[in-house]
């Protein structure tokens, strides 16, 4: 393994990937360095002589700017420079992208869900969702009847079962028969007790719009949850209304249609205000929820062509090996999955501060370059009326692992995408509809991010990550990978995948990619359940395109 590495030719710092010691002489391109100082594991230190005010560059782009001067082999710090990221224009290059090899993928499918618009679910999930606030308590104790009844009551990968103890115990069982009773189920037992075993979820969602806040909030709540309806991944939902609220039921049918003209899907709506009491609201959502259940459960898995997967790209708690292992690992099982024809979609647009000339470039027409650098724009002077620009992007934690300005931590986000041809573009809300690489506009922060991406029809998300985090999503399954083996080892509770062997020198950034690949496959067709699922991590945020970093 290498101790340390320069990612770009162009580059003036480098990575330490282990501690590098006081007074350690290196070589790098045949050039020798003194270590000026101990640089500690993911942290860069100085390939050159900087005076201040001199471009820090890293990934071959703009990272920062010298504040004051800087000796070659000392570490770069949030003392000695600060963000700066490159100008951009639409005057984009044509480019030439030459695919990577599939033949090892040409004739393979996933199992999954076809329905009658054309898009395959990688799972079967029935939703039951408030319109409004108001209807979050109703939504929980929805949960509270059917969640065990049916079967999906687990919060972790196993169940404890404390009607046995209650069984035995009526039954007039001593202590010590109640000590020696077994209480846990694993969670496949407990899938094997379920009432409608085509489904894999029942997901009920809890948000806090619908109400107050703007006319726009509602529509765009409207529109993300018509999203998470017509999903390829939905098969009916639960619709709690309380009457009064601005996201009115017919606003989101209006959504639905508009998504989705043919729309048949089981869809029921209940509203409170004139069901009369809380009593008949439930009784009316179960019986109307189980009937649906019913009817879902005749789907069933099928062989897919491997284009019919969407694939989200979603990066969170970053490191500084996250650009160099995790990201451009899953860029290549991108790349891999644009040039079998699916779908892949990038997003955190903060996280894309300071490469957005080399998106504009790779944009298939000018017009997708115009829209992105309309959006971009937009969410910037939206960031800097609030006095909170890009640059406040990176948290005490990305700092603390090495990734010390906005445009450093873009610069190894982006490359989650690869390097394919940008085929569309698209704001917070809006479906994909074109195979291939697609941008999508939404906030850096993961659970905003991740249900967008979700909305947008990413039927299934990949998320990397340096510093370890649980999130989940309701419908799409996420899987989690870790940018270095330490926290893979550390947090195997919710990691998925390791790609810290890139970093050690075991796995090549390709074959990362295509293990990657291959373990997607596996999730799409049901057989490898992610440990966000196990974990009963359903996490749902509806961006209300307030400024949110």
């Amino acid at each position: 393994m290498s101790r340390y590495t320069k990612v770009d030719q162009k580059d003036n710092i480098a990575v330490a990937i282990t501690d590098l010691k006081e007074g350690l002489s290196i070589s790098i391109n045949n050039t020798g360095l003194s270590i000026k100082e101990h640089i500690r594991a993911k942290h860069k230190f100085a390939l050159k002589d900087f005076n201040q005010g001199d471009d820090v560059i890293m990934y071959g782009v703009l990272v920062g700017r010298a504040t004051q001067s800087i000796s070659k082999g000392c570490a770069i710090t949030v003392n000695n420079i600060k963000h700066a990221s490159a100008t951009y224009n639409n005057s984009g290059s044509h480019y030439y992208w030459t695919p990577p090899d599939i033949s090892k993928y040409k004739d393979k499918t996933f199992w999954g869900y076809h329905r009658k618009d054309g898009s395959v679910g990688t799972s079967n999930n029935w939703l039951v969702i408030p319109l409004v606030f108001c209807e979050n308590r109703n939504v929980e104790l929805l949960e509270e009847i059917l969640s065990k009844a049916l079967g999906y009551g687990a919060k972790k990968d196993f169940v404890v079962e404390v009607d046995a103890l209650v069984n035995r115990y009526r039954a007039g069982a001593t202590e010590t028969e109640i000590y020696d009773t077994p209480i846990i189920s694993s969670y496949a037992e407990m899938m094997g007790n379920r009432v409608f075993q085509n489904i894999d979820g029942i997901k009920f969602l809890k948000h806090d719009g619908g109400c107050g806040g703007t006319r726009q909030d509602a529509e765009m709540l409207c529109k993300l949850l018509a999203g998470y309806i017509t999903h390829a991944n939905v098969a009916g939902a639960t619709i709690l209304s309380l009457g009064c609220q601005n996201a009115q039921i017919d606003l989101l049918k209006e959504a639905i249609w508009e998504k989705d003209p043919e729309f048949s899907k089981p869809l029921y709506f209940v509203e409170q205000q004139k069901s009369g009491s809380q009593q008949k609201l439930l009784e009316e959502a179960v019986k109307h929820t189980f009937v649906g259940l019913a009817r879902a459960n005749q789907n069933t898995r099928e062989p897919a062509p491997l284009d019919k997967l969407v694939l989200g790209l979603e990066c969170g708690g970053s490191d500084g090996f996250s650009g160099i292992s995790a990201n451009p690992s899953l860029g290549h099982a991108s790349d891999l999955l644009v040039a079998l024809g699916g779908s892949a979609v990038l997003a955190e647009f903060p996280e894309l501060n300071g490469v957005e000339q080399e998106l504009i470039n790779r944009s298939e027409t000018q017009e997708l370059g115009e829209k992105f650098t309309r959006l971009m724009d937009s969410y910037t002077k939206r960031a800097l009326a609030v006095g909170s620009g890009f640059e406040n992007n990176p948290s005490p934690g990305n700092i603390k692992d090495g990734l010390i300005t906005d445009a450093m931590k873009s610069a190894g986000a982006a490359k989650k995408g690869g390097s394919s041809p940008i085929k569309d573009v698209l704001d917070y809300g809006e479906t994909v509809v074109r195979p291939g690489l697609n941008l999508l506009c939404t906030p850096g922060n993961d659970v905003e991010s991740t249900t967008g991406l979700a909305g947008s029809g990413c039927n299934l998300i990949v998320f990397t990550t340096g510093l370890g985090t649980p999130t989940g999503n309701p419908i799409a399954p996420v899987v989690k990978v870790s940018s270095n083996t330490p926290l893979f080892e550390r947090m195997n509770d919710i990691i998925d995948i390791n790609a810290g062997t890139v970093i050690s020198g075991e796995e090549s950034i390709q074959s990362m990619g295509e293990r990657l690949l291959d373990h997607i496959i596996e999730v799409a067709s049901g057989t490898i359940t992610v440990k966000a699922e196990l974990n009963g991590q359903n996490d749902f945020i509806p961006w209300k395109r307030g400024v949110s970093l």
